[in-house]
């Protein structure tokens, strides 16, 4: 039997076949469970009368049958199966479609260019931290590419266009040769398929921009490997791998470090169009977002809107999942956000208090592993829960805090020198001590301020004899920070 909170989705694309399954967890929010990917390259089996030879729909009914009996079990309102621009494109795509619904066990639809490119567009937003920005997300496929704009989880206005990784591989680069003459052609091509979204999508209509699926993705993985910030692609990171398939001068030679065997047919034809479109809408930057197609039609399925507060009910949903203590976290959450207050450096940009709030919600979330080094598996698990969708770095200033917050602080000894981690761990820490006994700490009259790298802490008189365990917790806190490049006076009376 498979449980009701179980979702599916089926994403029939040019290049590979997915199947996601996620479960609805707190609040609505849909966790993965499992991941299946095939590289079928159906894009690769249109003939020239645009019919699927045989052996392109033999691959693809093959894995539809795999993918089928994964899914036996699932209810219909618990699947969907979609298909995009190769079968879109299929003269024959009935006699596929017929059989491939049989063999999955569940209807395949062939979706529109304008649903494929909704359905990227919740599926990247789901993915990203809430905001009232105007989106551009630019999604390469095999045989086609979308272009969307949208605001938080709606899609406001969608195109999508005949031209894709594969397609433009077996167009303009179907012998395998990586020349200029090649990729000069692919792109003017390109640029002159895309023309109309010059004028629909001009940069005064979008604040941000991202890129998403597997051009995107196989870009990123390429550039991280040479030791470059994947996270963001640039037209001149383009072109340092466009250079690069130029030295290979054809795909059988090329040896991109971090470029998956199956990309390497089609990543010229990828970052040809990738190119032709950030040269026509004078794209500056791309982030690389992981939300896809797939994560559109299984919040389509659940037929419910993210939150608002997305950030908000990731936290809940972390606590509610590892058993925090929220009245605790709650409480150390505003002790620490009144300390912070004290000695906040004025360079120090909001994100430091964001991390700050964050850690304090989450910082028993390890807990629930074991409580010996619970601040080591709490810091684990902000690193690596996807479930959580920060931003890297803000995931990773998280972490740290929650792994800082007890303990010896040598283990952040190539980042304590950093006001932007220091200040708020020491502001976290107080906060921790002070509620030691899990009640609200007496504050009248306390005040934490600084001067450079020198913190001091005072109480009122008798503070220190009404409160001796909290005053001792302090005096350790105090010796603590004396062996880093901070220090925190106390002025107990």
């Amino acid at each position: 039997m498979v449980p009701e909170s179980l979702l599916a989705a089926v994403d029939l694309g040019s290049n590979s076949f997915r199947l996601e399954i996620g479960r609805i967890g707190s609040h609505q929010r849909i966790e993965r469970v499992e991941y299946l990917k095939e590289t079928v390259r159906q894009g690769n089996g249109l003939n020239a009368r645009q019919e699927l030879t045989r052996e392109a729909m033999e691959r693809g009914w093959a894995c539809l049958a795999r993918f089928g009996e994964r899914l036996t079990g699932f209810a219909g309102s618990q699947v969907r199966a979609v298909a995009t621009q190769t079968l879109r494109e299929a003269r024959n795509r009935a006699e596929f479609v017929e059989r491939g619904s049989k063999l999955l066990g569940f209807p395949i639809e062939v979706i529109s260019g304008e649903e494929e490119a909704r359905l990227i567009y919740r599926g990247v937003s789901s993915s990203l931290t809430p905001s009232q920005q105007r989106r551009l997300v630019v999604d390469i496929g095999g045989r086609s590419t979308e272009v969307i704009i949208g605001q938080q989880s709606q899609a406001l206005q969608v195109a999508s266009f005949p031209l894709g990784s594969v397609s433009w591989s077996a167009q303009f680069f179907g012998d395998g040769v990586l020349g200029k003459s090649g990729f000069a052609a692919a792109i003017s091509a390109a640029k002159q398929r895309l023309a109309p979204a010059r004028e629909a999508y001009p940069g005064t209509a979008w604040d941000c921009a991202y890129a998403s699926s597997g051009t995107a993705n196989a870009v990123a993985d390429a550039l991280t490997a040479q030791g470059l910030d994947g996270r963001i692609i640039t037209p001149a990171k383009l072109r340092r791998l466009y250079e690069q398939l130029l030295d290979a001068g054809h795909v059988d030679r090329l040896r991109l470090p971090g470029l998956k065997e199956d990309r390497r047919p089609v990543v010229a034809g990828g970052i040809s169009v990738m190119l032709a479109v950030m040269e026509l809408l004078e794209i500056a930057e791309l982030e690389v977002a992981q939300g896809a197609l797939r994560q559109g039609a299984l919040y389509d399925l659940l037929d419910h809107e993210p939150p608002a507060d997305k950030e908000a009910a990731e936290v809940l949903a972390l606590q509610q999942d590892f058993g925090v203590d929220r009245a605790q976290a709650e409480r150390v959450s505003r002790i620490a956000g009144e300390l912070w207050r004290g000695i906040r450096p004025a360079e120090v940009g909001d994100d430091a208090a964001r991390a700050l709030h964050t850690a304090a919600l989450l910082h028993e979330v390890g807990m629930r592993i074991a409580l010996g080094d619970y601040h080591r598996h709490g810091a684990y698990i902000t690193e690596h829960c996807s479930l959580a969708t920060w931003e890297p770095t803000l995931r990773q200033r998280i972490s740290q805090l929650v792994l800082g917050h007890q303990g010896k602080l040598r283990k952040l000894e190539a980042f304590i020198e950093e006001p932007g981690l220091a200040l708020p761990l020491m502001a976290l820490r107080l906060a921790v001590q002070l509620c030691h006994a899990r009640r609200d700490p007496q504050l009248q009259g306390i005040a934490l301020e600084r001067s450079g790298a020198e913190c001091r802490l005072s109480t009122p008189e008798g503070w220190s004899r009404a409160y001796p365990q909290s005053a001792r917790l302090l005096e350790l806190e105090a010796a603590a920070w004396s062996k880093t490049p901070w220090s925190l006076r106390l002025q107990l009376r």
